[in-house]
């Protein structure tokens, strides 16, 4: 009898049933305030009936149209749709599955425009698990142990995480750009650079936002030296953090940007795009693959876009982001276990620490494993597993922020008692 792979390891003890909203429903009937949203994907909230509607319209009509065979339409409307939301110039589209492929196209893409090899990416950064975007992430080892040699041509620089520093934001961003430009004289010549890969917030490694003024940095040093910034939007894109995306926050506009996560509500779709001057140095043959853009999920992705304009979801996740935030504050501030909480519209987190300043990862697993025996599913993140994030679904409105931290209140004074 088959089984699944002993490595996959649930976070939570729930098998779903069906989910509604910002809800998930287990077997017996339970109702889990779901904080998780799929790891960001479900930005709409579980089966949203315009995107349940689109996505059975679709799959009556066509299911898969591979696009470098023949065109769709829904492929064919949300890159005009796409057009109308992306950074001004980024004006042309290449469609892949995931975010891990979405980052290998965007690398395969800049080496190529740039003919240059090497990239530069920052401490705590995630990418993705295959072997390229694998090499690009240092978010923990767990993602590249085992399975070297990595690629060649990556550059690890410090990012400007102020409080794991112990310095002030202004005091981190002129550290790590001191020591990116370190790197450009001692390990990585600007004519050999090809990019520079930064997520707006650090996913994975801790949920940590890029400062302005550290965006704007890179945004000069790449203009300065002719390599490419492309933002790993993976996670921040699609209203996430307040803005549509994550580098609006600093007024820095990137050369290429990738999404994925969010982008259809829960159905597999990912992309890149660029100005046509970057595009149009691919390779021939270098741009394809067999699902991506697939019929279903683009207008899963159509819809998506539908309501975060119509419920005008962006907005909502700024009021909402301030309240969750200010909540996990007020609850950190009554737990000396709590030594900080960050992050950015609907993607924060509360990081757990010893008496001496320590990652104190045991306790934030007891305090997430709580919160999901109370009815709040939450994921723990960073390098030592002590930061637990909640990443709620986009439409979550006061009433279920204030019962979510309520709970997580609770869970917390559970996990920091036992």
């Amino acid at each position: 009898m088959a089984e699944l792979s002993p490595v996959l390891k649930q976070a939570t003890p729930v098998l779903a049933a069906r989910g509604e909203g910002v809800h998930i429903y287990d077997e017996d009937g339970r109702r889990f305030l779901d904080f998780t949203a799929g790891i960001g994907v479900t930005s709409t909230g579980h089966c949203h009936p315009k995107v349940v509607a689109a996505a059975q319209e679709q799959v009556g009509t066509l299911i898969h149209g591979q696009y470098t065979t023949v065109m769709h339409r829904p492929l064919l409307r949300l890159t005009e749709r796409l057009g109308e939301v992306l950074p001004e110039g980024l004006d042309q589209l290449f469609y892949v599955n995931s975010g891990s492929e979405a980052v290998e196209a965007a690398l395969r893409l800049a080496r190529q425009a740039t003919g240059r090899q090497n990239a530069i990416v920052f401490t705590g950064s995630f990418h993705g698990r295959t072997m390229g975007a694998a090499s690009l992430t240092t978010s923990g080892t767990k993602i590249r142990a085992g399975i070297g040699p990595l690629m060649p041509g990556v550059v690890v620089t410090p990012f400007p995480h102020a409080y794991r520093l112990g310095m002030t934001e202004a005091e981190a961003v002129a550290h790590a750009l001191r020591e990116f430009d370190h790197q450009l004289a001692t390990t990585t010549a600007p004519k050999e650079t090809a990019a520079v890969f930064i997520e707006p917030v650090l996913g994975e490694g801790g949920y940590v936002p890029a400062p302005d003024a550290f965006m704007q940095g890179l945004r000069e040093r790449a203009d300065q030296h002719g390599f490419l910034l492309v933002a790993d939007e993976v996670q921040t894109g699609f209203g996430r953090t307040g803005t549509f995306w994550g580098h609006e926050h600093s007024g820095v506009r990137p050369d290429i940007v990738i999404t994925a996560k969010g982008l259809a509500s829960g159905f597999p779709l990912s992309a890149i795009a660029a100005p046509a001057s970057i595009m149009e140095k691919a390779w021939p043959g270098s741009q394809g693959g067999t699902y991506g853009g697939n019929a279903v999920a683009c207008a899963a992705a159509l819809a998506t876009l539908d309501v975060i304009q119509e419920e005008n979801l962006v907005a909502n996740v700024a009021a909402q982001g301030e309240r969750l935030h200010q909540g996990l504050e007020k609850i950190g501030s009554a737990h000396p276990a709590i030594g900080d909480v960050r992050g950015r519209g609907l993607m924060l987190a509360s990081e757990f620490v010893t008496a001496d300043g320590a990652p104190d990862g045991a306790t934030a697993a007891r305090a997430q494993q709580a919160a999901a025996q109370n009815g709040l599913l939450l994921l723990t993140c960073g390098p030592h597993g002590n930061v637990v994030r909640m990443i709620p679904p986009l439409i979550v409105n006061g009433e279920q922020v204030d019962s979510a931290l309520e709970l997580w209140a609770a869970s917390v004074e559970e996990a920091t008692s036992a």
